[in-house]
Order: C-alpha cells, then structure tokens, then sequence
C-alpha cells in the first residue's frame, strides 16, 4: 500500500508540474485555417441532420480544434463554435503565401482579360498539386497577368514517351484574388476592334496604346501579340493596329515576327507618348527588352536592354534625340 501510494503521489505530483507548469510554459501552437468559397455555413454537427449557426465569409479566420475524415470542429474569432467542411478551408501558411502573391502582383500590367469557361481551382502554384487559393465559377471574368507550360505528371497506366505532355497555366486575377489555374479552363473576351484578325491566329495578349479622336468618338489603337507555333514561348509574333479614319477600319501599322517573347508585356506613356517593352530572348537565351514607340501611326524601335528588370531606355534613343534636336528644322 505504502509503495502505492507513492507512484500515486509521483504520478499526481508529475500532472500538477504538466498542467501548471509545463504547459503554460509551451503551449501547442493552435492550427488556423482561412475559410476558402464566398460563403460556407457554420453548422453545430457535421450529422445529417443539423442547424446552420452562422455564415463565413471568404478569408475568415477560424482555430481548427479537431478534425474527422470530411469535417473541421472550428472555433471563429468571435468565439463560436461550429463544423465546417474541411474543403471549405485552406490552411494558414499558404493561405498567407497566397496573400503575399496577391501582394506582389498588385500592380502587375494586365496581358489579357477573359471569362472561366467551367468551374476552376485557383491554385498557390502552376501544379495540380498545388494548393487551393479559392474556386472560382463558370464566367467569371479573369484577368490574365502570366502564362506557364508544366509537364503533366504520368498517369499509372501511361506508358513512357520520351515527349511528355505540357499543360499551359495562366496566373490570373479574379476579383481580389490572384493563382494559377489550368489554361485549357479560360476564354479570352478579344475586344471587337481585332476580332476578326484573332479568327485567323491564336491571339494571346492586346493593349490600348492611343486612342483617335473620330467626329467625337475615342478610337483605341492596339498592340497585339499571337503565337503561331506551338513551344515554349508566350508569343512570338505581334502587330500594331492603328485606326483608318477615312475608311472607318483599322490598319496595320507594324509587324515582326520570329520573336522569343515572354510576358508581362509592358505599355507606358512618357510626356503623352505611348511606349511598348517585349521580354524576349536572343538566340543565346539572354535576357533583354525590346522597346518602341508609337508616333501617330509609325512604330520604330528605339532599341534593345539588356535584362527585364530595368526600366532604362535604350542609350541609342538618346544619342538619336540629341542628334535630332542639333539638326537645323528637324521635326518642322
């Protein structure tokens, strides 16, 4: 009895220290999770017969206290608890790594914009694997920031190719939330305006580079990038579009073609003139820019930078202005 009696004393002397001690010293991180659709209803069981509690709304954080196969006991910030299906939530780390994505694309030059033509999991990366930012439904608009080829993962019963199959991956923008979803899944709305030249490519990016002024109306002039040949390339072909006033249809007023171009594609207006950069690769694989400028309706190049990071201007334009302005009567 009396030895016991001492494993009883050990053992509750060791609780005491555990619930007391211990334990307010390390506390268990709790899990949080970020609610992931508009609305997903807080119910009080996950049986099949139960009572919605309240209603969540996308990006509301919950303290997830215990899990079944399909279900989350949570607890919401305002202290209520309920069960949420887990495919309604999204964990916190990369709920806040597609917070920071957001983040950093928010002044990300749009390429293109288009509608979903099925519902779409909007992922933290170009990967079926990757983790669900949000689920986005059949037409909803979409503005399309970057374009991604990825190998498929090999099915079980796939047999080896020494060619695997490359799905193409848009980052998007739908509303205020940005990822990836499969490409195969968005239509682009090509403005009327180019139409009819998009039904003889496959037109993947426009811009509005000016606009005319026709009896009143504000005509815009588009760049347009297509890609004619399947590879590696988000474009490799584009024109300027500028606007025929006398016979009320556009022309065209540059082309090139053979380019190795990658988006973003950016469009900028210095001192109210349009100027335009490609992201493009030598035959090498270096990385530079190419950038023009748009006067009334004549395209030039200005010239190339190297790298795509920089905002600088091709030196030679400068030499070329200073050139310009020495001549007697130039620009008259």
């Amino acid at each position: 009895m009396k030895v016991a009696f001492i494993i009883l004393l050990v053992l509750a002397s060791l609780f005491a220290y555990y619930q007391f001690v211990y334990r307010p010293r390390h506390p268990v991180p709790k899990e949080m999770a970020y609610v992931l659709p508009a609305t997903v209803p807080l119910v009080d069981t996950p049986a099949d017969i139960r009572r919605v509690l309240d209603t969540l709304r996308a990006g509301a954080r919950v303290e997830v206290r215990a899990r079944t196969r399909n279900w989350a006991h949570v607890r919401t910030d305002g202290g209520l608890d309920g069960w949420v299906e887990l495919k309604n939530l999204i964990d916190a780390p990369a709920y806040e790594a597609g917070q920071r994505l957001q983040d950093s694309l928010e002044d990300a030059p749009v390429q293109a914009v288009g509608h979903t033509s099925d519902l779409a999991n909007l992922r933290l990366e170009a990967s079926r694997e990757g983790a669900q930012l949000a689920q986005l439904s059949p037409n909803q608009k979409v503005e399309m920031l970057g374009r991604r080829l990825v190998d498929r993962p090999p099915q079980p019963d796939q047999l080896p190719t020494s060619t695997p199959i490359r799905d193409a991956w848009y980052l998007v923008r739908a509303d205020a939330r940005v990822g990836w979803i499969l490409g195969r899944l968005v239509t682009l709305d090509i403005p009327e305006g180019v139409s009819t030249y998009a039904q003889e490519v496959n037109l993947v990016a426009w811009f509005v580079l000016s606009t005319v002024n026709d009896n009143g109306r504000q005509v815009p002039q588009y760049l347009v990038a297509d890609r004619t040949a399947a590879g590696e390339y988000d474009y490799d072909h584009i024109r300027v579009f500028t606007w025929w006033i006398k016979n009320q249809k556009y022309a065209t007023a540059y082309v090139e073609s053979d380019l190795r171009g990658y988006f973003p594609i950016r469009v900028q207006r210095l001192q109210g003139v349009p100027y335009f950069r490609l992201r493009v690769v030598d035959e090498h694989g270096n990385a530079m820019q190419k950038v023009y400028r748009l006067s009334d309706t004549q395209t030039r190049l200005l010239g190339v930078v190297p790298g795509w990071e920089t905002d600088a201007m091709p030196v030679a334009q400068h030499k070329m202005g200073a050139r310009q302005g020495r001549g007697p009567g130039r620009g008259r």
